[in-house]
């Protein structure tokens, strides 16, 4: 391959969408496999894991790029939410995708529409009982998504590990035969799980936000050492969050990581998860142990 066409491989955009039947159109005259990954955008290596990923394993990539209203409890959250779509498009397309779908609320949510998604025990506690309603949104929007892409495989970040359970719960319950991916969490040097709302961090915030990721292996630490008691791992993850006075936790939790129960007793595999404030910015993290 010569200069040229090098550059151009690597500048190639992806073919932008902003209609329903712009991708109906599209995904009809698309090579098979299709491969999604949905995202809320202002994207980043995480993402774009996600992206190549899917670009290994699919003929065609399609990603979906759409801040969803109905998975925010706050609407200043939901406003100061990172947007920056040219960015996006160009990171989509250095990452491998075809196509990107960026429609607008109305496209997604058409007029008169009243149906919600609801999955039941998975979405009570944690991110559930912090954020109540959060996942309807979720699994509403992710379920118009599948059955728009109609997609093979759809490609999720384990960061969000609890909504990675709800949507697979969702669509083995609803018969949806598009397979749920899992990909590892994509972390930034100094351990920090790569977020969209990073960006939101002020200075001293980010140098101080390493520490959800201290307090994890400090919990893992502990139960490699044998402590097999839950509460004595979540008070693991306590005192190391308490280091750092920026950092207000939500939450910090070690749970069955099929039901998301708080463990007494760590008897088989936990997950140790957490959601933490920074000022307005909330982060989350998790680490499974075995």
């Amino acid at each position: 391959m010569d200069e040229a066409s090098t550059t151009e491989a690597v500048t190639r955009l992806p073919r932008v969408l902003r209609t329903r039947a712009e991708l109906r159109a599209a995904l009809d005259a698309a090579r098979q496999p299709v491969g999604l990954v949905p995202t809320m955008g202002a994207l980043h290596a995480g993402h774009a894991s996600l992206i190549q990923r899917a670009r290994r394993e699919c003929a065609t990539v399609i990603v979906t790029i759409f801040v969803n209203p109905k998975q925010f409890n706050e609407a200043a959250d939901f406003e100061r939410y990172p947007r920056n779509e040219a960015s996006d498009v160009a990171t989509v397309g250095a990452a491998g995708a075809d196509l990107v779908w960026i429609p607008s609320v109305a496209d997604v949510y058409p007029a008169g529409f009243q149906t919600s998604v609801h999955v039941g025990a998975l979405t009570e506690p944690l991110e559930g009982a912090a954020r109540p309603g959060h996942f309807d949104g979720v699994t509403t929007v992710v379920a118009i998504l599948l059955g728009l892409a109609s997609a093979d495989a759809a490609y999720f970040g384990q960061k969000d590990a609890q909504q990675l359970l709800v949507v697979r719960r969702m669509a083995l319950d609803l018969g949806i035969g598009t397979e749920i991916v899992a990909c590892p969490i994509v972390r930034e040097a100094d351990g920090l799980a790569m977020s969209s709302r990073n960006a939101l961090l002020t200075p001293e915030q980010r140098a101080a936000a390493p520490v959800l990721r201290r307090a994890l292996l400090a919990a893992r630490a502990g139960y490699e050492a044998g402590e097999r008691d839950g509460e004595a791992l979540r008070t693991a993850m306590r005192d190391v969050l308490a280091e750092a006075p920026l950092a207000e936790p939500d939450y910090v939790s070690c749970a069955d990581p099929a039901t998301l129960l708080e463990l007494r007793r760590i008897d088989g595999g936990a997950l140790l998860s957490m959601a933490v404030r920074f000022g307005p910015v909330r982060l989350i993290d998790n680490e499974p142990i075995a």
